[in-house]
């Protein structure tokens, strides 16, 4: 009798573990099946020759920041020069070198009185920021707040999949930084030469900043984007106060941050010295703008996605996309067909599989490639030692587009991307040819498939690990490639 007792509890355990899991599974799943479509009003609102700016130098000048280690210097500058505000909105913060360089950065512009907010994907947060010192020791001071963009709950699996991609750091109303890269090591300085990601950012000088007529800088736009995220309800205040255990821990971490602050400044005072003249290094622009997402955690319209197929349909002569990975949707392989019948020249610059960092992307892609060929799109697979992780594009001989977004189904209908839209031909000249240095270690892709050989680009072979997981992966991964 107690046996029989023992088994039936035993089974109604396990239904209550199977039904359990259908439950996450299905939360997490099921509402980012259905692709969303841009509704007509909002295409209205879409308008692309609000792009185009008067052939005269408008408010914005930028500048490309390509190498890792200009990459920190750059965050280092800005925030050092920081006298009101700091925003940073980023994917992924993990503890390192360059970490411990923008925190100690960070402390050491909110004892200046500098309000800072740091708002970080929940979901990588969680996982890789966990309940470290680090963070307490700079989430506690009163001018330093970290909020989380919503953290995934398992009672409401609906929230796993929505996550915050933007990376975006905002000082005064004077200097934007904006592209593709994670504030971690594998993306800034020189901290690790194992394995680092090729990336791209744009920095950009607000050249009428303390002035009224400022405000029509693109830094502007880009600070009502950040606040309306940050004021989310899904954005919750992280490590403001510290565990009475940890207090002492907490507090022996605020010192060696400090301290490593001032070893910074000895060892690197060109990024110290104060008030740089931005206007040397950078280049003229017309305009600049700010295109995004929608911000809430569903599944979303595809507003950049909109927005940079009208751009290509609308060109001249050419549109030109680096991206790090490719995964359409019917939508956009419609509209990745409709320019590919329309350009003249249409170029796309992805990783070769091998070589790329995303092993669902480039596992789509292997299964997906006869079709993203037949849409007509060149195809330029990268054969680097390291994987390439930037968001650009080039439309005609003067718009130029760098941010987060992938040309993938997650960018398109599941994360927060943003993107900058910059009309001006001599920053395009330098984003071409950051853009052609890499292309130059490029394959074209024939239209079966198959490399046109180029004896000075060897094809990258896949590592023997990844060669046996691409055996079925691509067919594994089908089932769920609307996350992708």
């Amino acid at each position: 009798m107690e046996t029989s007792k023992k088994k039936r509890a035993g089974k109604v355990v396990k239904w209550i573990i199977v039904l359990a899991v259908l439950y996450v599974a299905a939360g997490a799943l099921v509402p980012f099946m259905f692709h969303p479509k841009v509704k007509e009003d909002v295409q209205k609102d879409l308008d692309v020759s609000r792009f185009h700016g008067q052939d005269v130098p408008g408010t914005d000048r930028a500048v490309v920041v390509e190498t890792s280690e200009e990459a920190l210097d750059a965050r280092l500058l800005m925030i050092n020069e920081a006298k009101e505000s700091v925003s940073l909105s980023t994917f992924d913060i993990r503890p390192g070198g360059s970490c411990d360089d923008i925190f100690s950065a960070l402390l050491d512009a909110a004892d200046r009185g500098v309000k800072v907010k740091v708002l970080v994907d929940g979901l990588y947060g969680m996982i890789h920021m966990k309940k470290l010192p680090l963070f307490y020791a700079a989430g506690s001071h009163p001018n330093l707040e970290i909020r989380f963009y919503n953290k995934p709950n398992l009672l409401m699996p609906w929230t796993i999949n929505g996550r915050l991609h933007d990376k975006l750091i905002i000082v005064d109303d004077k200097l934007l930084l904006a592209g593709g890269r994670n504030t971690f090591d594998y993306f800034l300085g020189n901290y690790t030469d194992k394995n680092l990601s090729y990336d791209r950012d744009v920095l950009v000088y607000n050249t009428k900043n303390g002035r009224e007529e400022g405000t029509d800088s693109v830094i502007s736009q880009t600070r009502e984007y950040f606040d309306g995220v940050w004021n989310l309800g899904v954005c919750k205040t992280e490590y403001d106060r510290v565990p009475g255990r940890s207090a002492e821990e907490v507090k022996a971490e605020e010192e060696r941050l400090r301290t490593h602050y001032q070893e910074l400044q000895q060892k690197r005072p060109e990024l110290f010295a104060g008030d740089p003249d931005y206007v040397s290094f950078t280049l003229p622009t017309n305009k600049i703008t700010l295109i995004h997402n929608p911000t809430h955690i569903y599944s979303k319209q595809p507003c950049v996605w909109y927005q940079l197929q009208q751009l290509m349909l609308q060109a001249k002569e050419r549109a030109y996309v680096q991206t790090p990975y490719v995964a359409f949707s019917k939508d956009m392989y419609a509209g990745m067909t409709e320019v590919g019948e329309r350009l003249k020249r249409f170029d796309m610059q992805i990783n070769n599989p091998a070589v790329g960092d995303n092993l669902m992307a480039g596992s789509d892609y292997l299964f997906q490639k006869k079709k993203v060929i037949k849409t007509g799109v060149q195809i330029y697979e990268f054969q680097g030692d390291h994987s390439s992780h930037g968001k650009s594009m080039l439309i005609d001989e003067d718009i130029s587009l760098i941010g987060s977004y992938n040309l993938d189904m997650r960018s398109t209908y599941i994360d927060t991307e943003t993107m900058l839209v910059i009309d001006g031909e001599e920053f395009q000249d330098q984003l071409e040819a950051k853009i052609m240095a890499m292309h130059a270690q490029s394959l074209a892709v024939n239209p079966d498939g198959t490399y046109t050989e180029n004896p000075d680009v060897p094809v990258v072979q896949a590592t023997k690990k990844k060669a046996m997981l691409f055996r079925f992966t691509p067919y594994l991964f089908q089932l769920i490639r609307y996350l992708i």
